[in-house]
């Protein structure tokens, strides 16, 4: 049962609970079967230990009524190992009480019963609490009264078996009555399940087992609720899911053949008659569902006799599980086909299945040895015997009979008559004659063969007697006999003929036969002349005894001799009062010749019971005489019969004198059947054992004499005396009617009947047995004709779909022989219809119950609507008869004609960019919106743009199609598939053109566009987008490592078309047997990992490539050994050169690594592949790569790696050669250019530049310094870059080269090649290289390193050309990604760098998540040059510096302690004072105790600087022996070195720019000259002339190294900022100093009034530096002071006392108030036009938007937002405020740029300075969204 699993079949990952509880509020026993009248057994599985006490956890009544009392006891029971002491509290209701409180002692393992008494008051439940405390706490025992509910059990869900739609199937559930009532049930519950029982009624405790019935009708998942409301009046319910799965039915028929015609066959082949044989099919459920199935006959034709049976006619198939179904085929009728059809259906499914059975039948083949049996010539009275074999050919048993007596009343006697013929065997007959009578004996003998024609043997004997001695009959005579038959003269005795031969009117042939002269044909020969016949109607016909002729039987040449009647019977009792004692009967015999004839009996045997009188008779022409039989049995009680045989001759060929051989004619033999039986009346007659093959004869449905037989076996001992009654069955006729068989014989019965449409009914013929009407079978005979009928499917009409013209529609039409015939067929179309119609096959046979598919054809030629009408043409295949008429059907064809088109989906197809070599499968949708389905043919035509050659414009089309030809359905799309390869790179289109084809599959029409295809081909590309360093390379940057790697070049090369050797090898593979592998590209680049120091860190390098085209990208890094073929051993040879043993050192070693070494990169992705090199061996090593894009290009790369010693100073040069920017000649400023020297070794080094060939250059060049190198001497750090200045100066436009060495103090020198190119730029125009060239390397980061989590927004800076004198500004923004670390920053400037560039903030702090703005500022002064600015930025994790710090703290304090602590190593301690003595005494004893716990602790080792001479060694030093090393490390060991810091984390920032003089500036990039501000106190001067020696020396002092200088100058600045700290007086004036407010432009304004000045008063002077080239230093700018004109002498008073108007005063006031106003726009006009004051206006506008872009940056602002405008009123400012300082007034935020700038009249409100923080006063101006 499904219940009994836990496990879902549905879904056998989900569990369901077995049963739930419905209609309890709690389940109080965890085991819901077990029964509940035992309530402490119950209970006793619920204790619980509270604090060291077991009891129950609550206490339940269940049995309780109102009014009572019920008491029930709690046990306690102490468990702990100590005494315990409980208090409780009785419970808080009346309904339950207990003893009174007090105290309850238990002791450790003793329990005590407390009583609890419970008294209802009303029928409900009750709920309260006992609470006991101890020492320990307190715990609660529940205290609850139930009711009596209504409980089912049952599970939550059943699933039912997967079912077949239509189909059921069932399980069973159990639910159980969990309560203590009976408790009935009622079920509900929706289809298609089906619940039994329904209803019910369950005792307390009760399982009940529920059967579910699932009866799907559709194939679909079910779920359904069952409800079950149960209680005393259903008051209560339940439910649960009941699923079922649900799917169609699907059977198939195996084992068999398929058929055209869609459906299985099952051929028997030929099977012998009389013989059963039997085959299988199976019927297959590939369905996971159980299938019933129905197994029945197609509906088959009236009367037709079903020869196939089959035992299984319904059943049910498992899932995935076959049933053999055996059918059995016996065959009824020989040469007949039978066919039926099985249909095999299952209730549900969507389709049935046919099976067609068919088998044949096969009869005996037999044949006679001879046709013609000579038995020569014989006296009378003696015998003669012949033999003749029966040959049965077939692998059938034949059954014969000699139709002749066999009880000696003919003379030719065949033994045996009758028998079977074994199947390819051959049978021996003796036939024996006996004549008696001098005559020539002639008879054709019918052997009937059962279920076949007869076979006729010629039996010839001639007789002599004494007397006579007629002519000998020859064979030769039969065939001159059948000839004269055949031209009707057989009729005319001898001598007629003979005197018709010599009159004439009878002639010779060539083969000696008589035939009547051609004159005289139509008056002798008859007018009818005999017709064919078969052997079965000859047989009927020679019974020429018959009386007279059936109505059936067709009209026949004349008998010769008749005899009437030709059967006797003799069936009255022997002894009967009305007849003789012995019965006689009279025959009459007829000569229907011209001639006179002599007739002879042939008598019988003795002791024959028939006999004939008279014996001999001689008849005259057409002639009659009467004869008589007479029957005189022997024995009574007996039966008889026999065949009486009667000659006829004519009269003259009794002697052979008389006749002539031409006229001999043989004798006629008449015979007449006879029979009778011999018991008395009251005697009963044998009872007839026998046995009659197919009691029911069926004749064919042809209305013609049709013929049929039976086979009548004498089972039993006695013979069997048969009759059939022809007198109540005339429509049949019998032969023989009647005869005897002998026992264990067999008689065939020869039926004949012409079927008529008129006759319906079943036919009987009585077959009597034994001379009783006891004894009569009753023969069934069904003789009925029918008409052709055939049924063809769609009722008479065709319907063809619209067809477009040319073209041809196909349709099967099914068609079905409905008759019980084989019928031939043949279509017919009438001439105007047959370009159009055809029909295959046209002809064929049908047979019975058969069904064929027609294929039926139609091919339009114009737009129209068809309507023929074919003709079916049928008549049966067995009619014999040719004036059978031939039926005719009509069948109606409509079909529709259309012309047709298509079009594609869309008219350009655009394939984008498709890899060259690689193939690109497409689809082009196909549309045809017309009504009829298009047949076509498509053609490519190519064009392509950009071809390199006309060879390539004549390559085949790179388009290939699935299939050229096709068909499109009406109103649907046809996807065509296609398939492009480009060979080269090119712009490819294709021309899509297709015709429309018609039947015969010939184009027509003209051809006409279906689409474009577009397509570029395009090699795969990759580009390299970043590179970074780590490791040993961290130092390099970005910069240097695009020219180490050789990027640029890399990126230019897999930007080009590969060549034809680089697509050798379209993918990697191993092709070489060298291992040096030969190298198939012309690109070959160094991928340079510089140098470093042996044992350091390997040099990583972090390159980004980057799928910057439309294809995917397939990439590998090949070593030598990934293109070596893998040899055996005895293959290999042992000679390697030194570059194979170098490439297998370093294989070997693993010194280069690439990761990953391939892979693929889909369009616009990217990947980073580490390429690493280990510095594990000094030595320059070398290994080429090989970098193969896949069906792309090849590069050679040649990984260079220098590892140097470490105590060795080494300067790594990537090249020999340098080639400086192109200057223009004729300048007065060239620039200043840069080369970079990098130390690729552990030490510093310094440096030295030969100038010497320098010198050489000045003196070839007429003194002019071509070349000047300003920086010739220095030091370089290790791992570190120093960038050299140079100054070319070209004197010609042409290039120059010197040769330079560079010389490294206690290293290597190296010979550098300098160039440059001088260019006249009046000759080159606009072409001139004025312009910084930019270095395409990328200014992001694109891929972080390991362990990186602070980036830069822009790595590199390109600022381009600048004018001197300026300064350009970057906002760059240091982002921390971390979400937990802080780190902090630090940019490393030096002093060389902090002239040319100023970031700020340079330090700082970065909280998790948190980002900072860095401005970064380009001070372009002094003379035009390159810049090439290195910037490194270090980031620290602060939890590391922290880290560090703490560390350093304890090893400083164990270094200071180290450095106090001393030991006492004094082993004389004994011999000390006596004080010292009596001490020691006294501690000794402690000394002793603590001297376990003094072991304890060790000192720390001591702290040792240790040189990195001797860390590293060196090569002055001589190695060490093993035991020296082995102390050095141990000493290393015990030595506690000083913490290093922590590591930081550089960052690369470079700057790039070039700055120009002014003038050059201006006269090269004029539009880009206003957008620079120029500050003039900084206008350079023009340089001096002289050399750099004529320079007065530099006045900065060296920088501070660490030693006592160093020292003293800290500790003596420590001690004065220690004592101002202290001093009060410096803390007040600090806290002043920030109380007052700046006072801005205070140091411009003047502090008097100026006089007025003339117009041209000359400009002030500027305070600055005579040394600084551009005229200060730009930063001090306080030094400058205003123009201080005299102030005007005020006016002098009059002298005289007391003499002064009042007009004349207001005068004087009026023009002192003219003149200050004058003076003070003099004044402000004269500031404006300070270059300070241009200074200042920029440094607030640029802080300004460096707030700005903060404040975005952060958030606080929307750039992007739109602007709000707000109208406010206008406010006119009080006086008191227009009179105030300038320098007083204060900024409000949020005012606009234009106030805070300048007031109405252009002054100046507010300065900041350019040193002035971001989150300073001038972040107030950024408006606010």
């Amino acid at each position: 049962m499904l219940t009994d699993i836990p496990a879902n079949p549905l879904n056998p990952t989900l569990h369901w609970p077995r049963a739930a509880s419905y209609g309890k509020r709690e389940q109080a026993s965890p085991h819901p079967h077990q029964a509940s009248s035992e309530p402490h057994r119950r209970s006793s599985s619920q204790r619980s230990c509270f604090l060291g006490v077991e009891t129950w956890a609550e206490l339940v009544w269940e049995r309780w009524d109102v009014g009572g009392e019920f008491t029930r006891s709690l046990y306690l029971k102490n468990v702990h190992r100590r005494l315990q002491k409980l208090r409780f509290k009785p419970p808080a209701t009346k309904f339950f009480t207990t003893l009174l409180p007090q105290a309850i002692t238990l002791s450790p393992g003793t329990s005590f019963s407390m009583p609890i008494t419970f008294r209802p008051l009303d029928r409900c439940e009750y709920q309260d609490t006992i609470e006991f405390q101890t020492k320990e706490g307190t715990f609660q025992v529940s205290l609850r009264a139930t009711i009596p509910r209504h409980t089912l059990e049952l599970p939550e869900r059943v699933l039912l078996p997967p079912c077949a739609a239509h189909h059921s199937t069932k399980t069973i559930f159990s639910f159980r009555n969990g309560s203590k009532l009976h408790t009935g049930f009622c079920w509900e519950v929706g289809d298609p399940f089906q619940l039994s029982p329904a209803s019910g009624v369950l005792a307390p405790g009760e399982e009940a087992q529920v059967m579910v019935l699932f009866r799907p009708l559709e194939a679909r998942v079910y779920q359904c609720e069952a409800s079950c409301a149960f209680g005393d009046q259903g008051e209560n319910s339940c439910s649960l899911l009941l699923q079922g799965l649900s799917k169609y039915p699907h059977l198939e028929i195996g084992g068999a053949e398929v058929e055209d015609e869609g459906c299985q066959l099952l051929d028997f082949g030929s099977v012998p008659f009389g013989s059963s044989q039997e085959k299988h099919f199976q019927i297959h459920n590939p369905s996971p569902v159980t299938s019933s199935f129905t197994l029945a006959r197609l509906r088959r034709p009236a009367l037709l006799e079903s020869v196939f049976e089959y035992a299984v006619r319904e059943g049910l198939v498992a899932p995935g599980s076959s049933v053999q179904v055996p059918v059995c085929f016996s065959p009824v009728s020989v040469d007949c086909t039978s066919v039926e059809y099985l249909c095999l259906s299952s209730p549900g499914a969507l389709s049935r299945q046919l099976i067609k059975l068919t088998g044949s039948c096969s009869g005996p083949l037999v044949s006679l040895s001879a046709s013609v049996l000579d038995l020569g010539c014989v006296l009378e009275g003696e015998q003669a015997t012949g033999f003749v074999q029966l040959v049965n050919s077939s692998v059938v048993e034949a059954q014969y009979q000699f139709d002749t007596d066999t009880d000696g009343h003919s003379v030719f006697t065949v033994e045996p008559p009758s028998g079977t013929v074994p199947p390819n065997a051959t049978l021996t007959v003796r036939l024996h004659f006996r004549p008696h009578h001098p005559i020539p004996h002639y008879r054709r003998l019918a052997c009937l063969i059962m279920h076949r024609e007869p076979v006729f043997l010629d039996v010839i004997g001639t007789c002599h007697s004494e007397q006579l001695q007629p002519a000998v009959l020859r064979a030769r005579h039969l065939d001159v006999y059948r000839a004269h038959l055949h031209r009707g003269l057989t009729c005319y005795p001898p001598n007629i003929l003979s005197a018709m031969l010599a009159q004439g009117t009878l002639q010779l042939d060539q083969q000696g036969t008589l035939k009547i002269a051609e004159d005289l044909v139509q008056e002798v020969v008859p007018s009818d002349p005999p017709t064919a016949r078969t052997p079965m109607d000859e047989y009927f016909l020679s019974e020429t005894a018959s009386g007279k002729l059936p109505r059936s039987t067709p009209h026949q040449p004349h008998c010769h001799v008749r005899v009437d009647p030709p059967e006797l019977l003799f069936y009255e009792p022997p002894h009967s009062p009305s007849h003789s004692p012995s019965p006689s009967r009279s025959l009459t015999v007829t000569n229907h010749t011209k001639g006179k004839l002599c007739l002879f009996w042939t008598p019988g045997p003795p002791g024959s019971p028939f006999s004939v009188a008279p014996t001999t008779c001689t008849l005259g022409p057409l002639k009659t005489t009467d004869f008589r039989v007479t029957y005189s049995p022997r024995q009574p009680n007996t039966v008889h019969a026999a065949q009486l045989e009667c000659f006829a001759i004519y009269k003259g060929l009794r002697d052979h004198h008389l006749t002539e051989e031409v006229t001999l004619c043989p004798p006629w033999c008449v015979t007449v059947r006879v029979s009778g039986h011999s018991f008395q009346p009251g005697r009963e007659h044998f009872n007839p054992r026998y046995s009659l093959t197919r009691p029911r004869v069926v004749f064919p449905a042809l209305p013609e004499v049709c013929y049929r037989m039976v086979l009548l076996q004498n089972t039993g001992d006695l013979p069997l005396l048969f009759r059939l009654c022809r007198e109540e069955c005339p429509e049949v006729s019998v032969l023989p009617p009647s005869g005897l068989v002998p026992p264990g014989s067999h008689q065939v019965l020869c039926l004949r009947s012409t079927p008529s449409e008129e006759q319906t009914d079943t036919l009987t013929l009585p077959l009597q047995l034994n001379a009783t009407p006891k004894h009569t079978q009753e023969l069934t005979v069904i003789s009925v004709a029918e008409k052709p009928r055939v049924c063809v499917e769609g009722d008479g009409c065709v319907y063809f779909r619209p067809t477009a013209v040319g073209c041809v529609c196909e349709r099967a039409v099914r068609m079905r022989n409905m008759s019980r015939m084989a019928l031939h067929y043949q279509w017919r179309i009438r001439s105007s219809d047959a370009p159009n119609l055809s029909v295959q096959p046209s002809a064929g046979v049908l047979q019975p119950n058969e069904s064929t598919v027609q294929y039926w054809c139609f091919a339009p030629t114009e737009e129209m609507t068809y309507t023929m009408k074919p003709s079916l043409i049928l008549w049966p295949t067995q009619s014999q008869s040719p004036s059978n008429k031939r039926s005719r059907l009509f069948l109606k064809a409509v079909g529709v004609a259309s012309k047709g088109s298509i079009k594609a989906g869309s008219a350009v197809v655009d394939l984008g960019e498709v890899l060259v070599g690689g193939c690109k499968s497409f689809e082009v949708p196909v549309l045809n919106d017309g009504r009829c389905p298009v047949r076509f043919s498509i053609s490519v035509q190519q064009s392509i743009v950009g071809a390199c050659s006309s060879q390539e414009e004549d390559d085949p089309p790179a388009l290939e199609l699935e299939t050229e030809t096709g068909s499109v359905p009406a109103r649907s799309r046809l996807l065509l598939h296609c398939t492009v390869k480009l060979p080269h790179r090119a712009h490819y289109s294709w021309d899509l053109c297709y015709h429309t084809l018609n039947a015969s599959g010939s184009e027509q029409g003209c051809a006409q566009l279906l689409c474009q295809v577009r397509a570029e081909g395009v090699f795969p590309t990759l580009e390299v987008t970043d590179a970074r360093g780590s490791g040993a390379a961290e130092g390099l940057s970005k910069l240097q490592l695009w020219e180490l790697f050789s990027l640029e070049p890399l990126n230019t090369s897999l930007r080009r078309d590969p060549g034809p050797m680089e697509l050798t090898y379209r993918v990697p593979t191993r092709h070489s047997l060298r291992r040096c592998p030969s190298v198939y590209t012309s690109s070959i680049l160094d991928f340079n990992f510089g140098a470093a120091p042996l044992g350091s860190e390997p040099s990583c390098v972090l390159v980004v490539f980057e799928n910057t085209g439309s294809i995917p990208v397939e990439w590998s890094f090949l070593l030598p050994e990934d293109q070596q073929i893998e040899l055996e051993y005895w293959a290999e040879t042992g000679d390697f050169t030194p570059t194979e043993l170098h490439q297998m050192r370093v294989q070997d070693n693993r010194l280069f690594a690439i990761s990953p070494r391939s892979g693929s990169l889909p369009p616009g992705q990217q990947r980073a592949v580490q390429f690493t090199y280990r510095h594990e061996f000094t030595g320059t090593d070398r290994l080429p790569v090989l970098l193969k894009l896949s069906y792309g290009r090849e590069i050679l790369l040649n990984f260079v790696g220098v590892t140097v010693e470490r105590d060795q100073r080494y300067l790594h040069f990537t090249s020999n050669k340098y080639t400086f920017a192109p200057v223009v000649i004729g300048g007065f400023d060239p620039p200043k250019q840069v080369y970079e020297l990098y130390n690729g070794g552990a030490v510093p080094l310094r440096y030295h530049v030969d100038t010497e060939p320098l010198e050489q250059l000045t003196a070839d060049n007429f003194g002019h310094p071509v070349l000047q190198c300003l920086t010739p001497y220095g030091e370089v750090p290790p791992g570190r870059t120093v960038r050299t200045e140079w100054i070319f100066s070209p004197l010609e436009a042409k290039t120059y080269s010197v040769d330079v060495p560079i010389l490294v103090l206690e290293g290597d020198s190296a010979l550098i090649r300098f160039e440059g190119s001088g260019f006249d730029s009046r000759a080159l125009g606009l072409s001139a290289p004025h312009r910084l060239d930019p270095r395409l390397v990328p200014c992001t980061q694109r891929v972080p390193l390991p362990g990186q989590y602070v980036f830069l927004s822009q790595e590199r800076v390109c600022l381009g050309d600048v004018p001197l004198c300026t300064r350009s500004t970057r906002l760059l923004f240091l982002i921390n990604t971390s979400h937990t670390h802080s780190v902090l920053f630090k940019w490393i400037l030096t002093d060389k760098d902090r002239k040319v560039v100023e970031i700020h903030p340079e330090e700082g702090s970065l909280a998790a998540d948190e980002s900072a703005l860095c401005t970064l500022t380009l001070h372009s002064s002094g003379t035009p040059c390159f810049y090439q600015q290195g910037l490194i930025c270090e980031v620290l994790s602060e939890e590391a510096v922290v880290q560090y710090g703490e560390a350093v703290r304890q090893w400083e304090k164990e270094r200071e302690r180290q450095e106090n602590e001393f030991t006492l190593t004094d082993k004389n301690l004994s011999c000390s004072s006596p004080a010292q003595s009596t001490h020691t005494q006294d501690t000794g004893e402690s000394d002793q105790k603590n001297n376990f716990a003094l072991r304890k602790y060790k000192t720390l080792p001591p702290i040792r600087v240790i040189s990195s001479s001797v860390v590293a060694g060196g090569p002055s030093q001589a190695r060490p022996s093993r035991v020296e090393r082995r102390a050095q490390r141990e000493a290393s060991s015990r030595v506690w070195r000083r913490p290093s810091p922590p590591r930081p984390m550089l960052l690369h920032l470079g700057l790039t720019a070039r700055s120009h003089s002014l003038l050059e500036y201006q006269a090269f990039f004029p539009t880009h000259f206003h957008r620079h501000h120029i500050h003039r106190l900084n206008e350079p001067r023009t340089p001096p002339s002289g050399p750099a020696d004529e320079h007065p020396p530099s006045t900065a002092l060296p920088a501070l190294r660490p030693g006592p200088d160093m020292d003293i100058i800290t500790h003596t600045l420590t001690s004065i900022i220690r004592s101002l700290l202290d001093d009060p007086q410096f803390h007040a004036s600090i806290a002043n100093d920030q109380d007052e407010p700046v006072p801005y432009f205070t140091q411009l304004r003047p502090s008097t009034p100026p006089p007025p000045q003339p117009p041209t008063s000359p400009v002030p002077q500027t305070l600055s530096d005579p040394s600084d080239p551009c005229g200060g230093s730009g930063k001090a700018r306080s030094g400058v002071r205003p123009p201080s004109p005299s102030p005007p002498s005020p006016p002098q008073p009059d002298s005289a006392p007391g003499v002064r108007t009042e007009t004349a005063a207001e005068e004087d006031q009026d023009s002192h108030n003219a003149l200050h106003k004058e003076h003070r726009q003099k004044t402000e006009e004269a500031i404006r036009r300070l270059p300070e004051f241009g200074d200042l206006v920029e440094d607030i506008l640029l802080n300004t938007l460096q707030n700005l872009m903060m404040e975005a940056f952060q958030g606080e602002l929307v750039l992007t937002a739109r602007p709000r405008i707000i109208a406010l009123p206008p406010v006119t400012p009080p006086a008191s405020s227009r009179r105030r300082s300038v320098g007083q007034r204060k900024m409000s935020r949020g005012s606009p740029l234009s106030d805070a700038v300048k007031d109405t009249q252009g002054t100046p409100k507010t300065d900041q300075g350019p040193d002035t923080a971001p989150g300073g006063p001038a972040s107030s101006m950024a408006p606010k969204h």
